[in-house]
């Protein structure tokens, strides 16, 4: 799915950020239903590995294993000195995404019901949370992945229900990214980079293999996608 691209009004005033994060961020609350009673499609997997199942359950599975990566890393972030040093503004906002990605990731769990994939384990020992570049950069690369994550996989839902839910989620993932990357670089254009955004103004789109490739230098349970589209 391809995002719009995302104005700047809101980016380049500091005072507006935290605003522009909590426009439209709970609008896939009440969608949840929609998602309950997903086909159980899980293997009996060897120890230590996840099967992600097929099809649209195969899919859910697949971006509630991506919220759950960064709702982790968003955790580990409020425990670190960086955090505690930041600044009035950061710790809202990063207050705010810590609280964003968790509600994405147990949005995923309660709709996936019994074909959820279990709680994944982490390896965030690469990144320093007492350090702001550490941290932020960090961040980056987690909401840019995650937005390509959406792009890619939205094309592969047959439930038109999910693919607006899809939707309504990438929209909130794209605002973290564009955050970020104002704190990184304020006042600029890099919100909507030429490094995500092509010469269509289309937001960059990556497949599963290459998601999970880039994820897995920060996911110690190994991950079954086989059975997703290619």
């Amino acid at each position: 799915m391809k995002n719009e691209l995302i104005k700047p009004q809101g980016l380049v005033k500091n005072a507006n950020r935290r605003q522009f994060l909590r426009v439209g961020t709970m609008t896939v609350a009440g969608a949840g239903l929609l998602l309950i009673g997903c086909n159980d499609d899980k293997d009996i997997m060897p120890e230590g590995m996840v099967s992600l199942g097929s099809g649209d359950t195969g899919i859910l599975n697949y971006a509630y294993a991506l919220e759950q990566l960064e709702a982790a890393f968003y955790a580990e972030v409020l425990r670190g000195s960086y955090f505690t040093n930041a600044s009035a503004e950061e710790k809202t906002i990063m207050g705010d995404l810590e609280k964003h990605e968790r509600a994405h990731r147990e949005f995923f769990k309660a709709a996936l019901g019994t074909s959820a994939i279990g709680p994944l384990e982490f390896n965030f020992t690469a990144i320093d949370f007492n350090s702001r570049t550490s941290v932020l950069g960090a961040a980056k690369t987690f909401e840019d992945l995650g937005v390509a994550a959406y792009n890619g996989a939205g094309q592969h839902l047959e439930s038109a229900d999910l693919l607006l839910i899809a939707g309504k989620i990438v929209s909130v993932e794209a605002r973290h990214a564009a955050a970020i990357r104002d704190l990184i670089n304020p006042g600029t254009a890099d919100f909507a980079g030429n490094d995500i955004i092509d010469a269509n103004g289309l937001e960059r789109t990556l497949n599963f293999t290459q998601v999970l490739t880039a994820a897995s230098a920060f996911v110690r349970t190994k991950i079954d996608f086989s059975k997703l589209p290619s």
